[in-house]
């Protein structure tokens, strides 16, 4: 027998949550189906080294991050941006703070007590959240779902999807969803990895330097320039400034790197040519512009035989070619794009194909840098989902 239901909503993280408490604060009984032990799981994971909730920037710079996808989901940040997500989580009473780029933490620099705060008002909202149920696809109109081994089947009047991209497998974002959707005809993209590391085979020399941070540096990849900071992993090259190029370099972007970005060339050269001609180079380096360390290890790693003319050497310091190589597997990646496609999808986020099925969260074909674009268009989706799932009736 199926078991009936006002509402449901599969996955239990920041997408699904909130649009369980927005049917929930309709008057719905809700339910959430989980796959995996603990609800939020990837949001915790994110929250290890400090959770960044959201940037606050003006709207219009903000959904700018959101590239091609801006144009439809800027009704949907502009209902539940920055504003409203410091708001949302000094309401469960985590006060936050901005950081000195714009970024905003909650002040205990953990997902966790925010989380566990979450979850305690929405089960005094009524919301019933079941563990270990792995959603396996369609019967009919029925959704049905593996818990522990046995097939059950639910019949909700309206369901919100929240399942996640296709990275972090361990912690519940698969995939595994998409030939579900794709039977019944849903348009969906193809996954790609976002935010994630590039491969690169390093040299002995470099040993010493994994796991360093390289920062105060501007990278370029296309038509994309900005400031930020990698780190050199055994692997390649990870962080925040190669993420948020993540797109340019996807379609095949060159990598070049500043490592003087508030220098000119001239000023370089100046320095590289007042040191002596009987100098080392690596000498010539440290004492003329201060590189050492990791720095000099790329230098000496990616432009060796090093330049003996100051100008053509300062030219490569402001303008290094990086040899990335592939992308990290997908399953490394912080986040996916792709997914469920725009057109696929009404003005409401309910799926044209499933009527009464609403999608929110990664499982949309939107990409966004690590900053706090992803958590916030999370929220923002799931928000937005949860309302309009609430609000809808069956013809």
């Amino acid at each position: 027998m199926s078991e009936m239901l006002p509402a449901l909503v599969i996955g239990a993280g920041p997408a699904g949550l909130m649009a369980a408490e927005m049917m929930a604060d309709a008057g719905q009984h809700v339910v959430v189906a989980e796959a995996k032990p603990s609800s939020g799981r990837k949001f915790l994971m994110a929250g290890k080294s400090g959770l960044n909730l959201t940037k606050d920037e003006p709207t219009a710079e903000f959904q700018l991050h959101y590239a091609e996808a801006s144009h439809w989901l800027s009704p949907v940040l502009r209902d539940f941006g920055p504003a409203e997500v410091q708001a949302w989580a000094r309401d469960l009473g985590q006060d936050v703070f901005t950081g000195s780029s714009g970024r905003v933490f909650p002040t205990a620099m953990k997902a966790s007590p925010l989380l566990r705060a979450w979850l305690i008002r929405l089960r005094e909202k009524g919301v019933e959240i079941r563990m270990r149920w792995r959603w396996i696809g369609f019967d009919g109109a029925d959704l049905v779902f593996d818990v522990a081994g046995e097939r059950r089947t639910l019949s909700p009047e309206r369901t919100v999807l929240a399942l996640g991209g296709a990275s972090w497998a361990r912690l519940g974002s698969d995939g595994s969803w998409a030939p579900f959707l794709a039977a019944r005809g849903v348009r969906l993209s193809p996954f790609e990895p976002s935010n994630v590391g590039y491969s690169i085979d390093w040299s002995d020399h470099m040993r010493p330097h994994l796991g360093a941070p390289v920062k105060s540096i501007e990278l370029t990849a296309g038509d994309l320039t900005l400031r930020g900071e990698v780190v050199i992993s055994t692997r390649g090259l990870e962080g925040g400034g190669i993420y948020a190029l993540s797109r340019a370099l996807r379609d095949g972007a060159e990598l070049r790197m500043d490592l003087f970005p508030d220098w000119t060339e001239a000023r370089i050269a100046e320095r590289l040519a007042g040191r002596p001609r009987r100098e080392s180079q690596a000498n010539r380096l440290r004492k003329a512009l201060g590189l050492q360390g990791a720095r000099l290890s790329l230098v000496q790693e990616w432009l060796r035989p090093l330049p003996a003319d100051p100008l053509t050497l300062a030219r490569h310091l402001k303008n290094l070619s990086v040899p990335l190589g592939a992308a990290r597997p997908m399953d490394e990646a912080i986040s996916t794009a792709g997914g469920i496609h725009r057109d696929a999808l009404d003005q409401r986020l309910m799926l044209r194909k499933l009527p009464g099925i609403f999608a929110a969260g990664e499982m949309l074909d939107w990409d966004a840098p690590t900053g706090g674009y992803l958590v916030t268009a999370c929220l923002a989706t799931g928000r937005w989902a949860g309302r309009e799932a609430a609000g809808w009736a069956s013809p």
